[in-house]
């Protein structure tokens, strides 16, 4: 298991202006951690914190999300934001319903909306100094 914490970020147009926020917030717990973000949503965390280093993939409806859901069979990443607007139909949703398949399959925490997020960082901020589960190192 890598020591950082691998982080996938995504999020739907409508949705792109929360996460940016998302991350001003906890953007000192971020930078600790190895973020993966599909392409405009990676390029606007980039932009808004330059300490974030985000590696980006290609747009979600250009093959991001599957490129994510490829990072998570390969055991690359553990954990997921993904906020979902439920309210715009997305062209892509196949893509979409995949991704989320995949991280139930593979047990990886995914987060759809801000309070859960908000939850995820919180339990991995009091665990930072051990390990995944809680356990002192």
């Amino acid at each position: 298991m890598a020591d950082r914490l691998r982080l996938a970020l995504i999020a739907h147009d409508a949705k792109k202006d929360d996460l940016v926020a998302f991350c001003a917030i906890h953007a000192d717990f971020l930078a600790s951690c190895d973020i993966v973000a599909t392409g405009t949503t990676g390029m606007r965390i980039a932009a808004a914190d330059p300490r974030l280093s985000v590696r980006r993939l290609k747009s979600g409806p250009l093959g991001g999300d599957q490129q994510i859901g490829a990072l998570i069979a390969e055991g690359a990443v553990d954990a997921v934001i993904f906020l979902v607007d439920p309210l715009t139909p997305m062209p892509h949703d196949v893509d979409v319903k995949a991704l989320m398949r995949l991280a139930i399959v593979y047990d990886i925490p995914m987060a759809l909306n801000a309070a859960t997020a908000q939850m995820m960082v919180a339990v991995h901020e009091a665990t930072q100094s051990g390990d995944r589960h809680g356990h002192a190192r």
